[in-house]
């Protein structure tokens, strides 16, 4: 790029450009405008600020603290276990009274067991054999409940399996026929929520603010007392659209969840906990091998000669997983102005949506077309052919006037001519035939020297190429 082509690039920075407006006369588009201009009206009136509340500034950082308790009483009176009554201590786990907690309800006892050796359960694959090669000493069985011992018990039966080192006798493999506790269904569960939105500062309980110590003892959770979160376990697993009895058989997972959603522009006694259950294991596969909820615990003891022995029970329950979740709101300047500002861009947008309409897919496109977008070529010369245009009829009325300034302020002086003729006509005529036109002062060789044609007294222009020799003929007309 040469030095006057930096030097036009530099000066173009300091251009300032204007748009160009066009009214459109056409009632197609003008109406496809107005639907755009109010769909998108709508939709920041309507889904942005009334909806989604976009004018307020948003807090999801919710900070929560939930303490459980579980009350009621059940008793059993089972061969492996006798009469036994149950109570928190005994069916709750963990007792510290987190968010996630199992409440038992059915068991399998095998009790006595003590570390000794004897045969795995014909169930475990891994244990199966027909003779004593089949079972290496010191092998964990997979899955199974001991070390092998190196023995194979039952040689040559159909069921042999391999003597183990483990806690005798083992666990049956059988599952529960019928339920244990099913005064379990009459139990309650006391959950309390505390949050906070740190960025509001905000706290509040989901427990009702009262100095009625008897409260908590007589009202239970329904949708009209939502500040009494004392819940019936039968209650939670209906809600959750199960059945407690075939649900407690084999055990399940609850899930309890507590949405906070506060608009903190209301008053405080606006902003409620909302609840809602849900059943999270697989409650159709009820007769698949990994249906329910279980698991293994013990309880130690030692004999007279101070053997260690225990009880192992594989309990079965439902698992509660309270879930808590929330935001709060409170306007705010920021996000108000920047979702006007969005609604004012798609003002933009609908604009030219309608533009390209207007401009490339109507009949008259092509006309629409040409008034919007003005081409200009040329240069400072063209300009001046305009203006000379616009100022022809001018300088023809100063001609028929009589003497006086000429053209670019040249003043003409007095000749003497015939009665009867018009001034300046026998010399812009002979010129005309000559190859030029002159009015007497000068200006067409002037501008002839720039490259422009001057108007003639007729008002039309020629544009022409002019040499030396033209000039020099231009020159002695003039003389």
């Amino acid at each position: 790029m040469g030095q006057g082509g930096w030097k036009g690039l530099c000066l173009s920075l300091f251009d300032y450009k204007t748009e160009k407006y066009v009214i459109a006369k056409n009632k197609k588009v003008g109406l496809l405008y107005r639907l755009l201009q109010l769909s998108i009206l709508l939709y920041l009136v309507v889904w942005v600020f009334m909806v989604k509340k976009g004018y307020q500034d948003i807090d999801t950082s919710l900070q929560s603290a939930v303490i459980t308790k579980v009350k009621g009483v059940a008793f059993t009176n089972t061969s492996e276990l006798g009469e036994r009554l149950w109570d928190v201590a005994d069916y709750v786990i963990p007792p510290q009274g987190e968010s996630v907690f199992v409440v038992m309800t059915n068991l399998i006892v095998t009790p006595n067991q003590r570390q000794d050796t004897c045969a795995e359960n014909e169930d475990i694959l891994n244990a199966k054999c027909s003779k004593d090669s089949d079972c290496h000493p010191g092998e964990a069985v997979v899955a199974g409940n001991g070390v092998k011992t190196g023995r194979c018990l039952r040689v040559g039966s159909a069921k042999g399996t391999c003597e183990i080192f483990a806690w005798c006798p083992v666990e049956t493999k059988s599952k529960p026929a019928k339920l244990l506790l099913d005064e379990a269904e009459e139990f309650t569960i006391y959950i309390k929520n505390s949050i906070r939105f740190p960025k509001f500062n905000f706290s509040k309980t989901n427990v009702l603010d009262t100095k009625n110590s008897s409260f908590l003892k007589t009202c239970r959770f329904d949708l009209n007392n939502l500040y009494c979160p004392i819940f019936r376990l039968g209650s939670v697993v209906r809600w959750a659209g199960s059945n407690f009895q075939e649900m407690a058989l084999e055990g399940g997972v609850i899930g309890i969840h507590i949405e906070w959603d506060c608009d903190l522009d209301k008053a405080s006694s606006e902003c409620n906990p909302q609840y809602s259950f849900s059943r999270l294991d697989n409650r159709f596969a009820e007769k698949s091998i990994s249906s329910g909820y279980n698991f293994r615990f013990a309880k130690y003891y030692r004999d007279a000669s101070g053997v260690e022995f225990r009880t192992l029970m594989k309990a079965y329950g439902i698992r509660f997983d309270v879930m808590v979740n929330g935001k709060a709101g409170k306007f705010s300047i920021i996000p108000t102005v920047i979702n006007v500002s969005s609604g004012v861009a798609l003002m933009g947008a609908g604009a030219f949506f309608c533009d390209l309409v207007l401009i490339y897919f109507i009949k008259k496109s092509h006309f629409y077309r040409g008034k919007k977008y003005e081409e200009v070529r040329g240069r400072e010369c063209r300009a001046q052919l305009v203006e000379s245009q616009r100022q022809g009829g001018a300088w023809e009325a100063k001609d028929a006037a009589g003497p006086g300034p000429g053209p670019r302020g040249v003043e003409q002086s007095p000749r003497a001519e015939p009665e009867g003729q018009r001034p300046g006509l026998p010399q812009r005529q002979e010129a005309q035939d000559r190859g030029g036109g002159s009015n007497g002062d000068g200006c067409v060789c002037r501008r002839l020297l720039e490259g422009c044609a001057q108007p003639a007294s007729s008002g039309h222009l020629e544009e022409r190429k002019v040499n030396v020799e033209q000039l020099q003929t231009l020159q002695a007309v003039e003389t």
